[in-house]
């Protein structure tokens, strides 16, 4: 069988399945590189490649069986109403719902709960849970969510996960004892669960600020009326569910028949989808950020600032810049599209103009005609007058952190390369730059942090690393092998954003280009796991979003993002996010075709005076 065959072929039957667990014969699925979200009836799940192993391939089906789960047994708008705000009772709330949707899948279908165990034993070892040895660093949400797996299914958590349970087990089973004994029985029922998660929630002595529903004294009241009012139709419902199960778990053994056309349909769309976005959602842009911000670091002893050069012996360099090359090498001729369209949008905009009727310069051709006619008319000249062209910056700032492994830093590290050099050879200033951590989970400074006792909310824990890849001023021939060190895995670590930001941002703010042009490429919201299992859980996003709002509002730098199969449209104001690593080279074009097109530059943002106190 052709190998092309057999991956239709999975992709079909994957397909078909994830409709029958979610019971919704519309659900569209499409499969690419970029990351799997599930959102609305739509799903994008991992491309399956040549040569995976059995292991690999049950992850692949356990992130596709999780997503259908979620569509048929999850309900959001439930699930938002008692959500915890921040903090560590956010992260229990989410991963006991987590856990119930994965016991239910395991609860009907054997071979679903295999896929969600592989899936799961994937997810503990992205996460590094097999090196973690103390409980500070465990993440409490997983334990508890893991505990409640075991409690239900039988099966103990995969490598890592059981380092993660063993080392809160004695407390989760002295402080949860009587809400872990009647679990089974209340799976299937999302308001009880909801109430139980809750309930873990205060018996841990954890946050009890709950979401809208809790806000006031009459909201349990309200919810019991309610559930009375809707009980007949309720019970109708909870029949129709429970007897769909065996059509599903049929649907499964594959004694549901497969419907073709179908699947055909959601194979064109999915190719449509990964050649775009993720779907929008109906969510207001979030622009109106925080004025101000309490975001602080435990310290910067250990932050650093640090040419690539600095980070890899020159015989290293030079092997990783052949990496690079030949990956460029195997894409020239999408490269040379992105070169020229970007090139001749800039000389287009660098162009001359002539001055026509003059005494002197050069002849008039235009106008020989008439002079042949007419000998006595005197002759004309011509001369060319330079265009203004406004000097520009651009400043190129990279996420470097570990999801971004694999073809995206690959991508990311290709597209800097051409628009370096060609933005080089249109007279326009490039810097290139990235952002990580020195460590995972914490560097010195988390050291620091456990020998002076462990203060409560102590702001960042980990140890920043900036990468200078090329300076605006360097050449381009000296910072051509620089960019070799993208393509080193133990680079990548942490992301922390809006530091990032910053930090980009004033190395430009005050240079003497008239325009200036800040590129950030993200694949995701900033994660550094010392910092928030010991701060609230939005404490870095809040940052990004406060260092977002100095630089669009009070600031004359021109800020634009590529986010990477996450969704930066909410906020950042200029924005586009792409599902697919391999369409990010014509979208860095896009924007900044875009942004050198004068007129629509002046459409879309008027100028804003910079403000001096831009931290």
């Amino acid at each position: 069988m052709n190998p092309d065959d057999s991956t239709e072929i999975f992709k079909q039957a994957v397909t078909s399945t994830m409709r029958a667990i979610s019971g919704n014969e519309e659900l569209v699925v499409s499969f690419g590189r970029g990351k799997p979200y599930l959102q609305g009836d739509r799903a994008r799940i991992p491309q399956p490649e040549m040569g995976l192993t059995e292991a690999e391939l049950a992850v692949l089906r356990g992130t596709a069986d999780h997503f259908a789960l979620h569509a048929r047994f999850h309900d959001d708008s439930m699930h938002g109403k008692g959500r915890p705000h921040t903090g560590t009772a956010q992260e229990v709330y989410d991963a006991v719902e987590d856990a119930r949707v994965a016991c239910i899948g395991s609860y009907l279908m054997k071979g679903v709960g295999d896929n969600l165990q592989a899936q799961l034993a994937e997810h503990c070892v992205n996460n590094g849970f097999q090196e973690i040895d103390h409980q500070s660093q465990a993440p409490l949400g997983e334990a508890l969510g893991m505990l409640i797996r075991e409690k239900v299914t039988g099966r103990k958590p995969p490598p890592g996960g059981d380092n993660v349970l063993d080392l809160w087990r004695d407390h989760l089973e002295s402080a949860l004892e009587e809400d872990l004994t009647d679990l089974e029985s209340l799976m299937f029922d999302q308001k009880a669960f909801t109430d139980l998660a809750r309930k873990m929630i205060a018996d841990l002595g954890l946050s009890d600020e709950y979401g809208e529903d809790n806000a006031n004294g009459e909201s349990e009241e309200q919810d019991e009326q309610e559930e009375e009012m809707e009980s007949d139709s309720g019970d109708e419902a909870t029949e129709q569910e429970m007897s769909g199960d065996s059509d599903l778990a049929d649907a499964i053994e594959g004694e549901v028949p497969a419907d073709m056309d179908a699947m055909e349909m959601a194979e064109m769309e999915g190719d449509e989808d990964e050649a775009g976005s993720p779907p929008e959602t109906a969510g207001d842009k979030n622009w109106l950020r925080p004025r101000e911000s309490d975001y602080k670091a435990y310290s910067t002893l250990f932050d650093e600032i640090v040419f690539a050069s600095e980070l890899c012996d020159p015989v290293e360099l030079e092997r990783l810049r052949g990496v690079l090359d030949k990956h460029l090498q195997n894409s020239q001729i999408i490269i040379g599209k992105l070169a020229n369209r970007l090139q001749r949008k800039l000389m287009a905009q660098q162009n001359r103009t002539w001055e026509f009727d003059l005494d002197e310069g050069m002849l008039d051709t235009s106008k020989l005609p008439s002079i042949i006619m007419d000998p006595f008319q005197p002759l004309a000249f011509k001369q060319e007058k330079d265009m203004k062209f406004r000097d520009t910056v651009v400043s190129l700032l990279i996420d470097s952190s570990g999801s971004m492994r694999g073809r995206s830093i690959t991508i990311a590290a290709m597209c800097a390369d051409i628009l370096g050099r060609t933005l080089e050879r249109c007279s326009v200033k490039v810097e290139i730059l990235g952002f990580t951590t020195r460590a995972w989970r914490g560097g010195q400074s988390r050291e620091l942090w456990l020998q002076h006792g462990k203060v409560a909310q102590p702001g960042r824990l980990n140890d920043l690393r900036h990468i200078v890849y090329k300076a605006a001023d360097m050449p381009w021939r000296r910072a051509r092998a620089n960019l070799g060190l993208m393509m080193r895995e133990e680079l990548l670590k942490e992301n922390i954003d809006g530091e990032a930001l910053l930090w980009a941002h004033n190395r430009i703010v005050g240079r003497p280009e008239d325009r200036k042009i800040l590129m950030v490429i993200s694949d995701g919201l900033p994660v550094d796991n010392s910092t928030l299992l010991v701060n609230p859980s939005n404490f870095l996003e809040q940052h990004l979003k406060f260092a977002i709002d100095q630089i669009e509002n009070h600031s004359s730098v021109e800020l634009v993002a590529i986010g990477i199969g996450h969704d930066v449209t909410h906020h950042y104001r200029r924005a586009v996010t792409i599902t697919d690593a391999e369409q990010l080279g014509d979208a860095m074009t896009e924007q900044l075709v875009d942004l050198f097109d004068e007129e629509s530059n002046k459409k879309l943002k008027p100028v804003i005076a910079p403000r001096a106190d831009v931290a």
